[in-house]
C-alpha cells in the first residue's frame, strides 16, 4: 500500500464543511481544523509535516492555512480542532500561516469560483525541523522538500 491521508471530516474532492470554514473575513464558519489520519508512511519516516494550502488565492503565491512540523512518525492521526493547539502530539509545532499566526485558519475565499484546499502530509527522514512558531511556510517548505521521503494529499473545495 502507498502513503495515504484520509479524514473523518473531509471527503476527497468534496466541499469543505462549514465547521472547517474561517470565522471572519465575511464568513461565520467553525474554524475547526479537520480530523486527519495517515496510513502506510514510507519506510524510514522519522517525522511528519502537515500543510494546508489554497493554490487559488489571489495573492500570486497562494495561501497557507495550516502548517504543523515535527509530528512524531508514530502519530497516526490529528483529532478535529487540533489546530487550536488541543490534541497535537507531544513535540509537534504549529508555525505561522498567511493569517499571520500559528494555528489553523479555515477557508475564506473571495466571491467567485470555488478554491481548492490541499491538505498534505510529508514524510521526512529527519526527526525534526529546526524552525520556530514564527517560521514562514516557505522556509518550512524548503526544509520539508530537502528531507522528504514521500507525501500524501487530500483535496477539498470551497467557494461562495
Amino acid at each position: 500500500m502507498s502513503f495515504r491521508l484520509w479524514s473523518n471530516d473531509l471527503k476527497e474532492g468534496g466541499r469543505m464543511p462549514e465547521a472547517q470554514v474561517f470565522n471572519g473575513m465575511g464568513y461565520s464558519g467553525g474554524n475547526r481544523s479537520p480530523h486527519l489520519a495517515a496510513e502506510c508512511a514510507p519506510e524510514g519516516t522519522k517525522s511528519i509535516v502537515l500543510t494546508a494550502y489554497d493554490p487559488n488565492a489571489p495573492t500570486g503565491s497562494g495561501w497557507w492555512h495550516w502548517v504543523v512540523v515535527n509530528i512524531p512518525a508514530a502519530a497516526k492521526e490529528l483529532p478535529t480542532d487540533s489546530g487550536s493547539g488541543k490534541g497535537l502530539p507531544a513535540g509537534a509545532l504549529q508555525t505561522r500561516t498567511d493569517f499571520g499566526a500559528p494555528g489553523y485558519g479555515g477557508a475564506a475565499p473571495p466571491p467567485g469560483p470555488a478554491h481548492r484546499y490541499i491538505f498534505t502530509l510529508h514524510a521526512l527522514k529527519v526527526e525534526r525541523l529546526d524552525v520556530t512558531d514564527q517560521s514562514s511556510a516557505a522556509l518550512v517548505g524548503f526544509m520539508t522538500n530537502m528531507n522528504s521521503l514521500g507525501k500524501a494529499t487530500l483535496m477539498v473545495t470551497y467557494g461562495k
